[in-house]
């Protein structure tokens, strides 16, 4: 149902998907969108003996095969658990692994250092997160190269403008010319300094996410973040069937201050997985399983992310593609496990194989999210910027992708009847050869009774040519220029922009600037 403008920043414990405000549906700077609540029914592509199937083949794999803990604390945790281990091998019986996953909320809410841009994940909550990890950006000129400072704190910019976008996740692009031991503080800084949307944090070693917690203490209090879910962090199983150190601290370090991670095995199907979708399936779900179970090791009822990441490769070549059916059919088989588990979940939306912002970026986008959306995924991951199956962020892309959202945000909210009486009473107004324009219902629903986009043309030819005969593409970067000359700050307190100052410049002191 429809709100006015002034409920689309309301604090998401309303929990209303609601109606967009008109402010909202122009893509003005500073509107956002609540949590998104799906008012469609989830689509499930197989009957629930197939979804049994690959459940049960799941557990087996975990108590016959077992899955790899390679640390000396997750070993011992295991065996105090009761699970049957052999050196860093653990086998896990089924009831104690369902007992762990159940301790799992279904439903949590993400605080945001705004209020207003607090969401809610699991349940019939959507949200739509920005890319993560591009070493490379496709610039405002067009040109691709190496991604910079300057660069991650504009899209960190631009997914705070960004109407539907609900985080600013942390390392859309990689700021290449800060060394890497100190390249987290500057990440972390730029998410919570140009955004007040929930973020995302950095998993690559203990320190450093630890140095993470710091930070969000400084920002919302070291008492809050030890129970309150103040950002995601991911973590993924190395396929097959490995939980590394690196990933286990970092579980460690989150986990244990309550902060929700996503477990998300990173598969390339018919490489790490066989190929086959169904078995593709069949391992992740038990890789991921096990993730999560163990975060209840570490601390029973954290709120946890169920995940997956799953391409299939190029059989010729054994290069990763995205947008593939399979790709698609694999989601709708993990959003069915998932509401079997009763866990929140995680999948990608616009993650493409493109090298460009073209057609074949845009039949690739529209594959996943069309299925992240029916499949009821909960956490939209990879939905702005990506390009060339993850290597580059594009300033075009991460522009067209916001406002593609902005539709899904509709499609997903369903079908509003809340002014279907008023629309009837029009019809009887204008009668047969008329029109609407004029009329008070056209007047008072023009701005937001259909999805309005402002990249895309849909001019006729000759003022299409008149006005410069851009493409899609070109359009996109004008409309990211645009939107970073109005950008204005959401200022932190003076104080705790001091506090993070301070942070920083300790940590850099006894950080070194190459990893040893």
């Amino acid at each position: 149902m429809n709100a006015p403008a002034a409920e689309v920043t309301e604090h998401a414990s309303r929990r209303g998907g609601g109606r967009l405000g008109r402010k909202a549906l122009r893509g003005t700077p500073m509107a956002s969108f609540p949590t998104l609540v799906r008012n469609i029914p989830a689509y499930q592509m197989v009957p629930n003996e197939a979804v049994e199937l690959i459940h049960q083949e799941s557990l087996a794999i975990l108590e016959e095969v077992g899955c790899e803990f390679r640390d000396d604390e997750a070993i011992a945790l295991w065996m105090a658990a009761g699970a049957d281990v052999s050196e860093t091998r653990v086998r896990i019986d089924r009831a104690l692994l369902m007992e762990l996953v159940s301790k799992v909320p279904p439903e949590f809410t993400l605080n945001a250092r705004n209020p207003e841009r607090s969401v809610r994940v699991g349940g019939k909550n959507s949200i739509f997160v920005p890319m993560y990890g591009a070493p490379y950006v496709r610039d405002l000129d067009n040109n691709r190269r190496y991604g910079t400072l300057a660069d991650l704190q504009n899209f960190h910019k631009l997914a705070y403008m960004a109407p539907a976008l609900h985080s600013s996740s942390s390392i859309i692009c990689e700021p290449m010319e800060i060394a890497v031991p100190k390249r987290h503080l500057h990440i972390i800084h730029s998410a919570l300094k140009h955004s007040d949307k929930p973020f995302m944090g950095i998993v690559t070693s203990r320190d450093r996410a630890e140095d993470t917690m710091a930070m969000a203490g400084i920002v919302f209090g070291e008492d809050y973040v030890r129970d309150n879910p103040v950002l995601v962090a991911i973590t993924n199983c190395n396929s097959p069937l490995v939980w590394d150190a690196t990933m286990l601290d970092a579980m460690k370090v989150y986990a244990r201050h309550n902060q929700p991670l996503i477990l998300a095995p990173f598969a390339l199907c018919g490489a790490s997985t066989s190929a086959s979708a169904v078995g593709a399936v069949a391992q992740v779900n038990a890789e991921a399983l096990a993730g999560v179970a163990f975060t209840q090791l570490l601390r029973p009822g954290s709120p946890q992310i169920y995940g997956q990441f799953m391409v299939t490769v190029d059989m010729k070549t054994g290069a990763p593609m995205g947008g593939t059916p399979e790709a698609a059919q694999m989601m709708y088989l993990m959003g069915a496990l998932a509401r079997k588990y009763r866990l929140p979940w995680r999948t990608s939306g616009f993650h493409v194989g493109s090298k460009l912002n073209d057609a074949q970026a845009g039949y690739e986008a529209n594959m996943l999210m069309h299925a992240a959306i029916l499949a009821g995924a909960n956490y939209i991951w990879h939905s702005a910027g990506w390009l060339e199956a993850g290597l580059t962020c594009g300033y075009s892309k991460f522009a067209t992708d916001c406002e593609q959202l902005v539709g899904w945000y509709k499609y997903a909210g369903g079908l509003p009847f809340d002014d279907f009486k008023e629309a009837m009473a029009a019809i009887r107004e204008v009668g047969p050869q008329g029109h609407f324009l004029g009329t008070q219902h056209t007047l008072e629903h023009f701005e937001s009774a259909f999805f309005m986009p402002s990249i895309m043309d849909f001019n006729s030819y000759e003022q299409w040519k008149a006005e410069g005969a851009k493409d899609h593409d070109t359009r996109g970067r004008d409309k990211a220029r645009n939107m970073l000359a109005d950008y204005e700050e959401p200022k932190l307190d003076e104080g705790i922009a001091d506090g993070l100052e301070d942070l920083i410049a300790l940590r850099e002191e006894k950080l070194p600037d190459s990893v040893s």
